[in-house]
């Protein structure tokens, strides 16, 4: 399942209908899920007001949990770290907050918001690490705009991140790649990684697979990354 960034002029703060999955996230999952209006207001706060944890404890952000593998492994495999998941689909976010409870984490929270709006929500320097994997490519031209990636994102999702911290960025389609690479390159970050072939690149054994990685993968589509670091 791919994750879908819809247009923020779509989406930005409207219920058109009661979603089943909304009263499940709010009913089953309250202490892990905010809406956007609950997460503004935690603003500059997520360590102490959310998880209840010491600022120097890292914060890490995923934008665009999708199903939740990825997710729920790093809070499992990182239980020292917070880890904040954005998803703009109400099933989706359910499922990751679920599949995360399910192998005994903590340390997860979820907001189902979407990712224009980040800086609405951290502060200048409130998280660490950050990663954007297999987000919808919007492969026709006219569609371009639409994409989360463009030098205006990349500069906001920079300034809410801490010193000494990387954006971490996959994809399976290599025209959405290299527009990708042209932005990092002309955008904040310093570059430190980068590949069209990850799953034969030295980074192999870091990297994590979920079910849908591994199925394009048998299908023959190659994982991309970049990851870039904030001096």
């Amino acid at each position: 399942m791919r994750n879908v960034f819809y247009p923020a002029s779509r989406i930005l703060n409207k219920e058109y209908t009661l979603n089943p999955y909304l009263l499940k996230l709010r009913e089953e999952l309250k202490e892990a899920y905010f809406d956007y209006e609950q997460a503004v207001e935690l603003k500059g706060c997520w360590r102490k007001n959310s998880f209840g944890l010491a600022e120097s404890t890292p914060l890490d952000l995923e934008i665009g949990t999708g199903n939740g593998f990825f997710f729920a492994h790093h809070c499992f495999q990182n239980p020292n770290r917070a880890v904040l998941g954005l998803e703009i689909k109400y099933k989706p976010l359910h499922q990751t907050l679920k599949r995360s409870q399910s192998l005994g984490s903590t340390n997860g929270r979820g907001v189902r918001m979407h990712a224009a709006q980040i800086d609405q929500i951290l502060s200048p320097s409130e998280i660490d690490n950050a990663y954007i994997f297999f987000p919808d490519p919007w492969p026709k031209k006219r569609h371009h705009k639409n994409r989360l990636i463009q030098l205006d994102f990349l500069h906001t999702l920079f300034e809410i991140q801490k010193p000494g911290s990387f954006l971490e960025f996959k994809t399976d389609n290599p025209e959405y790649f290299d527009w990708t690479v042209e932005k990092m390159k002309k955008g904040p970050y310093k570059i430190e990684r980068l590949t069209y072939d990850l799953h034969n690149s030295e980074w192999a054994q870091e990297n994590f697979q979920t079910h849908f990685e591994r199925l394009w993968t048998s299908k023959g589509l190659k994982t991309m990354l970049i990851r870039g670091y904030k001096s």
